[in-house]
């Protein structure tokens, strides 16, 4: 990867993801204070990429990268014989070690 830019896509809004990173005792995650993120990644990315370019764009320290890949969705096209295709992607899910700053997506430079 060329730098840390390339390999975070952006955030994932969704409601099930601002859950988990905004409340710590959510979905499952009781005792658990550690704040989780959810980020869009490219799909070459491995672990310690994320990982690296995590804590150099938040200023955060990491303890866990979990990481998903997905299919882009069949979508038909209006007047054409054949499907068109969403592109594939990775979803990166970031754990960070306890004791940490809240990361609030507006604060990204």
């Amino acid at each position: 990867m060329k730098s840390v830019w390339d390999v975070i896509k952006g955030p994932v809004i969704t409601e099930k993801a601002l859950t988990m990173k905004d409340e710590v005792e959510s979905l499952g995650r009781g005792g658990n204070d550690r704040q989780l993120l959810t980020l869009k990644v490219d799909r070459r990315a491995t672990k310690p990429e994320i990982k690296h370019a995590v804590e150099q764009i938040f200023k955060v320290k990491v303890a866990e990268v979990r990481v998903a890949n997905y299919q882009g969705k069949l979508k038909r096209v209006p007047n054409r014989r054949e499907a068109g295709r969403r592109n594939d992607w990775k979803k990166a899910f970031i754990t960070l070690k306890s004791g940490e700053k809240q990361i609030m997506y507006e604060d990204i430079v």
